[in-house]
């Protein structure tokens, strides 16, 4: 049986500048915005080279729901991939060395949403 990670949902009080952030700062892709009726709204983006998507949007998730914490994104150079988000505006930590490879830089999303930027040399 296979079990397949492909779709994160996440909270958001702004459906719209969300999707803004994660498009134009971050440089995710938009798959879908749809709306299907009785006022939900679906906005499901995928960052460059993944097979998880995020979604976020109105009907979809539970209104007191805190954010979503510790999310990862793998890259293989956590300085490019930091100097990129700071560039479009995001406010990314500095870069945390845990040793053995595995380096580490931080930022979250306009809801808390956090995000790890995460780099393991082989």
């Amino acid at each position: 049986m296979d079990m397949r990670l492909e779709l994160v949902p996440l909270p958001s009080t702004d459906v719209d500048r969300s999707k803004a952030f994660y498009i134009d700062r971050v440089g995710f892709v938009l798959d879908h915005d749809i709306e299907p009726g009785n006022g939900m709204r679906v906005v499901q983006l995928t960052p460059p080279g993944s097979a998880c998507s995020i979604v976020v949007g109105v009907g979809i998730s539970d209104p007191n729901a805190g954010p979503v914490l510790g999310l990862h994104l793998v890259v293989d150079d956590v300085d490019v991939a930091r100097q990129v988000l700071r560039s479009n505006g995001v406010d990314v930590s500095n870069v945390s060395d845990m040793g053995g490879g595995v380096r580490y830089a931080y930022f979250s999303d306009p809801d808390g949403n956090s995000w790890a930027l995460q780099q393991i040399s082989r």
